[in-house]
């Protein structure tokens, strides 16, 4: 059976699932869910703004299993609560996916690689860049606010990699250590895509075909990941995600450019 150009069969829901399950525990370890959803949906025939907003309802009950795991490590983060943090993400992330609604599909296989690439290099470098600025300036809590507004948009409008952004924004601007920021990073996370969410819904970009098998699959990963990620080095999660978010962000530049 053909739908929007893919094959509905014991494959592709195959695929659909694995893709999630691995997004899931990629969201809950270290963020970057996306990196492993959004090329299976892509190679399903999805168009590439459809098949984002789909990887985003997906990856939800995932991301929602994992912050109830971490539910016990949440703790403010540079004295903002998780109640204003959280406001604050969800509209942003109603922002960011009613821009997404309304990005032309070409127009958005071109951003997709730039963003990714975004993504990579605050892996790369956050860590050292955030060490660097926060030995020599001190930024408040606007600043903060503007930061988490604009972390909801682009969850909202993308999601790739920001669980990554958001570890070194807060490392950044509240010198918190990445271990430390598992759960309030995934809640992030969770509540960003709940509001992308109702917009994709409303708007008829979700394929539930796909959707359905990579969110039962999302779930499983994210209880998973979060399971392991209490015990995992932070070094062997950062190189297993740097792999993945490298090798996925030169596949998008080929894609869109080559």
């Amino acid at each position: 059976m053909a739908v929007g150009g893919s094959v509905i069969d014991f494959s592709s829901t195959l695929l659909a699932f694995a893709a999630g399950t691995l997004g899931g525990v990629m969201n809950a370890l270290a963020g970057g869910g996306t990196f492993a959803t959004l090329p299976a949906l892509i190679a399903l025939g999805l168009p590439s703004n459809v098949a984002n907003a789909t990887s985003n309802v997906a990856l939800l009950p995932g991301a929602g299993a994992s912050a109830l795991e971490y539910r016990d490590e949440l703790a403010p983060v540079g004295g903002m609560s998780i109640k204003t943090l959280a406001v604050i993400t969800f509209a942003g992330g109603l922002a960011g996916s009613v821009l997404l609604a309304v990005t032309p599909t070409r127009a958005f296989d071109l951003i997709i690689p730039w963003l990714l690439l975004f993504a990579f290099a605050v892996m790369v470098f956050g860590k050292s860049a955030s060490d660097w600025l926060h030995a020599r300036v001190t930024i408040g809590r606007p600043t903060l606010i503007a930061a988490q507004s604009l972390l909801g948009i682009y969850g909202g409008y993308f999601g790739g990699g920001v669980g990554l952004i958001t570890t070194a924004v807060y490392g950044l601007l509240a010198g918190a250590h990445p271990r430390s920021l598992f759960a309030i990073r995934t809640l992030m996370l969770a509540v960003a895509n709940l509001a992308a969410a109702f917009v994709f819904i409303a708007t008829g970009l979700v394929r539930w075909w796909a959707c359905l098998p990579m969110l039962a699959g999302a779930i499983i990963g994210g209880w998973l990941g979060a399971r392991v990620g209490k015990k995992l080095p932070h070094g062997l999660v950062r190189a297993w995600t740097l792999i993945v978010t490298g090798v996925t962000t030169l596949v998008f530049f080929v894609r869109a450019y080559g």
